[in-house]
């Protein structure tokens, strides 16, 4: 569903992204872990298109992302570290015009309902995003990726900021969206979540993909050893 091949950035003869191979298959939650600047956002903005590779090719759903930018991106949800909503609009607002892009139409009852399954409260539907808390926007941006029926899920650092239980209320919803197919590619300095959610684990340094495996292979202890080495 997510693949790289080779893929390459390099600003100012710099290279922030180096022949980076990885494919995340339906269902799969692909945690890349790293320190600021190892080239996770990198990896991200060039999947959405929000910039261009200087060799190799983003692949979305068989799609060349740089040829195929509108296609490829019917299929997929963003949620980024703080959700950009419109906060005079209520939560049901929202998701109507977001969805509304992507050129689909529900009625206000279907609305609620991709809002309660990304478990937002009732109560907060009709009341505006200026007074939602972070972890009540991530859950619109759940809600969105429902409602588009998005084939694939990309997040960059979407539990920064969140407290233990807002924290673990969005994994659990990750974990829901994988049991239904949905490919995550997720960006996160989260060690215990990356182990706890995913089902895969990529470390980056400096722009390379220097490890990666499935989370079954791999305890919290050594996990934090191996990230912890490659920091050094």
């Amino acid at each position: 569903m997510l693949h790289t091949e080779n893929l390459t950035k390099e600003y100012d003869g710099q290279r922030a992204l180096d022949k980076l191979n990885l494919s995340v298959e339906s269902g799969d939650i692909y945690c890349l872990l790293g320190a600021n600047g190892a080239g996770k956002s990198t990896t991200i903005n060039l999947f959405l298109n929000f910039i261009q590779p200087t060799e190799g090719k983003a692949i979305i759903d068989l799609m060349d992302v740089s040829k195929e930018p509108l296609k490829t991106k019917e299929v997929i949800a963003y949620i980024p570290e703080n959700l950009n909503l419109y906060g005079e609009l209520t939560g049901l607002e929202n998701l109507e015009y977001f969805v509304g892009l992507s050129g689909k139409k529900y009625t206000n009852e279907h609305l609620s309902d991709y809002l309660k399954e990304a478990g937002l409260q009732n109560s907060a539907h009709r009341q505006r995003v200026k007074g939602y808390s972070k972890g009540m926007r991530q859950k619109v941006g759940i809600a969105i990726a429902l409602a588009k029926r998005a084939k694939a899920l990309l997040l960059d650092e979407p539990t920064s900021g969140l407290d233990p239980k807002a924290s673990n209320e969005f994994s659990e919803l990750l974990v829901k969206l994988s049991n239904q197919g949905v490919a995550t590619l997720m960006a996160t300095h989260d060690l215990f979540r990356a182990k706890e959610t995913g089902t895969h684990i990529g470390i980056m340094k400096s722009g390379v993909l220097v490890e990666q495996f499935g989370t079954e292979d791999i305890n919290h202890s050594d996990l934090e050893k191996l990230y912890l080495a490659h920091m050094n």
